[in-house]
């Protein structure tokens, strides 16, 4: 029996994407760590741990013609997520790999941008997923996160970024992970409700940086009575990009 697949709209209809029915699937962070990114021409763009590719299919559709004037790579795990990834965009190579090893066609100190939604949480500490591709997804089968993190910035060219998304309260672990060979460093916290303490934070960080860590005022997601907010709707259904530069 193969995949059970759904087929769904971002960016207000503007991106359709196959991924799986159950287990790991796109979510909104996806679209706000796709936001982040705005490439010049020639450059290299890398996604660590792609799934079914909707950070790279996110951003083709967010630059529109340009998106033919650099060059997007996935490296993803699992080989159904792959194919879909394959499906979901012709123009973007999409390798299956391990970034724990070393990965046929990605070669270290290559890319000006490498992004990824890593791993949420580490083996033994959350009860085992029953769908394998939310398991792997979610770090059940992964090594620590200072690990994925290091191996993503290995992939970064000197001075070029690592842009990453994940949990607020794993910051501290991704600030260590990234000290030793990276700086220049913002914070990005999302929050869900105003008043709400963030619980998502977007990092991007500059191989060889030497300035200092900036932490920005962030955005607010969604409104009191659940709706989005005028920012996170511009964001999310209108492909408008997130600007996170000092």
């Amino acid at each position: 029996m193969g995949l059970e697949t759904t087929q769904d709209d971002f960016l207000g209809g503007r991106v359709s994407l196959m991924q799986p029915k159950k287990g790991y699937r796109i979510s909104s962070d996806t679209v706000f760590l796709a936001a982040t990114i705005l490439p010049k021409p020639c450059e290299d763009i890398l996604d660590v741990g792609a799934g079914s590719g909707g950070i790279l299919s996110c951003l083709e559709e967010r630059m529109g013609k340009k998106a033919i004037e650099f060059s997007m790579t996935g490296i993803e795990i699992q080989s159904e997520l792959i194919d879909l990834a394959r499906k979901n965009s012709k123009n973007v190579t999409y390798i299956k790999g391990d970034i724990m090893d070393k990965v046929e066609g990605c070669d270290p100190n290559s890319f000006h941008h490498v992004v990824s939604n890593p791993p949420y949480y580490e083996k033994g500490t959350v009860t085992s997923s029953p769908y394998q591709s939310k398991a792997v997804a979610h770090g059940e089968e992964m090594d620590a996160l200072n690990l994925w993190v290091e191996r993503c910035l290995r992939m970064v060219r000197p001075k070029g970024y690592l842009t990453l998304i994940h949990r607020a309260d794993r910051l501290d672990d991704i600030l260590i992970a990234l000290k030793p060979k990276a700086g220049s460093i913002i914070v990005f916290p999302f929050y869900p409700k105003k008043g709400k303490e963030a619980n998502r934070v977007i990092i991007r960080a500059q191989k060889g940086g030497k300035g200092l860590l900036t932490l920005q005022s962030g955005l607010i997601v969604h409104k009191s009575d659940g709706n989005y907010t005028e920012a996170a709707e511009n964001i999310l259904r209108h492909a408008h990009f997130l600007n996170i530069e000092q």
